[in-house]
């Protein structure tokens, strides 16, 4: 992340005599109680004020106010002239600090997955922010950072530098954005287009092959590279976990990226890695770069809003499809099949009419509660999002009769924010972005789609590739209940149809599911297994599900009903034109049509 604004305090100057740098503030992170998920920090403040704040992140990596102080105990001092006083959940004000302070306490780190900070037998896994506390007044002096007791063949993955002690960041905005796995990894590096790239992987072996991974790895990164015309990097670390439990998502940082896929999913579904691993390393520019000027600079103490979202992740997941494409790894056909599913994922919540894209990414702060979850509640911003991509590529293509598109976009974003150490103003900043290379005004689209509610006239946008949107209803089996599940918590039921056969079954709001028909619903994302689990399924077939709740394990069974879905498919239009193949065959990669392939 980019450096945060805070200030050297004069006491610290006049203390360090003529050196006007700050001195570092040092961090030693044990792991010796690694059986009891336990992280032992201290933090040894220089000489500086004697009054000062610590504090503890509320949120990281999520937006979701997580209160990581829940973890934390036993905060204290050796420092005889120093005080510790708690000021709220996650703050803590030091007294007699002057000469200094060394502050010790425990942090239970036992949240899995490239979200949390997790500490066990097998590995360490921190998203630093989680576990260590900052000074306020030194949020932007120097770290160094140890790690200690660490068990014999395991090693430290980061991209923090490592010096001859320690390994250093410029500042904490820096420290807590470059995550560190400490484990027995298996570690592979490749050169490509001038950068190099390391490829860290810890999981079981036969749960995962290198020799499939590199290559992948190398035509994602190249593609995007050569899209962007840019690679703000030297060196750029992988971070992978291919656990055989639940599993799944992407952290994305501004030199790595922490990437977990379930061990099962890996081994049937290439696309579950190439899609996470394209999206989280496009990243590296929409987010970390190219940066909604309301995300700065991050506060770790509350929620940071922006209406942005759609763009920022959304269109991230836009630009995801199209360097698999682009890679080779994607095909046309698989490209529109995915693009359909998304169409219907969005009109088949009733939400659609009521929530907009801009407002799904300011509710952001709410995912982490099941009801928020339900398709009468919300969209996503990422499902909505990636949509509104594919559409304003359409629209910047069609404004600018096929010389513009979505790639030139983000080039201009990137040489006039990101390059220039300037952040975008949120929705309108990509408003006057779009508008600025198409010299065109797209203020409609914006607010008919992004800001309003508006039902999208999907052929209108599609005909230009020679393409239209069919529907038709299917019947699908209706399991009677609805899940969620956030990122570190089980599947839990979050609904159960009133006089539905689930409820007669038993089942009841908030009982956790551990199998259904004999299998692990745990997937890649939220309910991706359980997903899959039902279409295989089919109306008035029995369902067996085992759930767990305050009475213990329980074996349930019941008749699944029958429901319509309205399901959408993408199809060629008929006699399509010279101009509509030629503009497809551009977009379908990404590209801007040639100037002499343009029509008028």
């Amino acid at each position: 992340m980019l450096p945060g604004i805070a200030f050297v305090a004069l006491s610290a100057l006049l203390v360090s005599g003529q050196n006007s740098s700050p001195q570092p503030v040092r961090y030693t992170v044990s792991l010796a109680k690694a059986n009891e998920h336990l992280v032992s920090v201290r933090i040894e403040l220089p000489p500086g004020p004697a009054a000062r704040t610590l504090q503890l992140p509320v949120w990281y990596a999520l937006y979701q106010v997580r209160d990581f102080s829940q973890y934390v105990r036993s905060v204290r001092t050796a420092n005889a002239s120093v005080a510790i006083q708690m000021v709220n959940k996650s703050e803590w004000r030091i007294s007699g600090a002057e000469s200094g302070a060394e502050i010790d306490y425990d942090v239970l780190a036992d949240a899995r997955g490239p979200f949390g900070a997790q500490l066990n037998s097998h590995h360490a896994f921190f998203n630093l922010a989680e576990i260590l506390m900052y000074s306020v007044d030194a949020r932007r002096s120097p770290i160094e950072i140890r790690f200690t007791d660490i068990p014999g063949g395991w090693r430290v993955g980061t991209t923090l530098r490592a010096s001859a002690r320690a390994f250093t960041a410029a500042n904490y905005d820096e420290l807590v954005d470059s995550p560190v796995e400490i484990s027995a990894f298996e570690e592979n590096d490749f050169e490509e287009d001038g950068g190099h790239y390391r490829v860290i992987v810890d999981a079981v072996h036969g749960d995962y092959d290198m020799n499939k991974i590199l290559p992948m790895l190398q035509r994602i990164v190249s593609a995007e590279v050569s899209w962007m015309a840019d690679r703000p990097f030297k060196t750029y670390l992988f971070i992978y976990h291919f656990p055989r439990g639940p599993g799944g998502g992407g952290m994305e940082h501004a030199y790595s990226t922490a990437i977990d896929v379930n061990a099962h999913t890996l081994a049937f579904d290439a696309y579950a890695l190439e899609s996470v691993t394209a999206h989280e390393f496009f990243h590296l520019w929409n987010v970390k770069r190219i940066r909604p000027e309301s995300l700065e600079p991050p506060d770790y103490a509350k929620e940071n809003y922006t209406d942005a979202l759609w763009f920022s992740e959304g269109v991230t997941s836009t630009v995801e499809d199209y360097m698999l494409l682009r890679a080779g790894l994607l095909d046309e056909h698989e490209y529109l099949s995915h693009l359909a599913s998304a169409i219907t994922e969005l009109e088949n919540r009733p939400a659609h009419l009521t929530q907009s894209a801009e407002e799904s990414g300011l509710d952001a702060w709410l995912e982490k509660y099941p009801y928020y979850r339900e398709p009468e509640r919300s969209i996503s911003y990422y499902n909505k999002g990636d949509l509104l991509g594919v559409l304003l590529d359409l629209k910047i293509r069609d404004a600018s009769n096929g010389t513009k598109s979505l790639r030139d976009l983000f080039r201009w974003m990137n040489s006039n924010y990101a390059q220039k150490d300037k952040f975008f103003l949120d929705s309108e900043g990509v408003l006057q972005a779009a508008q600025t290379i198409t010299h065109s005004d797209l203020s409609v689209f914006f607010e008919q789609y992004v800001a309003g509610t508006e039902e999208i006239p999907w052929n209108e946008f599609f005909k230009t590739v020679g393409l239209q949107l069919a529907s038709k209803k299917v019947e699908s089996a209706d399991p009677g209940f609805t899940v969620a599940r956030n990122f570190d918590s089980p599947l839990t039921v979050a609904s159960v149809a009133e006089n539905s056969a689930a409820e007669r079954a038993g089942l009841a709001k908030g009982d956790v599911i551990e199998k259904i028909n004999g299998h692990d619903p745990s997937g890649n994302g939220p309910s991706d297994n359980f997903a899959n689990a039902l279409a295989a399924l089919h109306p008035r077939e029995r369902i067996h599900v085992r759930i767990r709740n305050q009475r213990g394990e329980q074996e349930l069974n019941w008749q699944l009903n029958t429901r319509s879905v309205l399901e959408f498919r993408l199809e060629d239009m008929k006699n399509l034109t010279l101009q509509q193949r030629a503009r497809r065959a551009a977009w379908l990669i990404g590209d801007s049509e040639p100037i002499g392939q343009a029509h008028p």
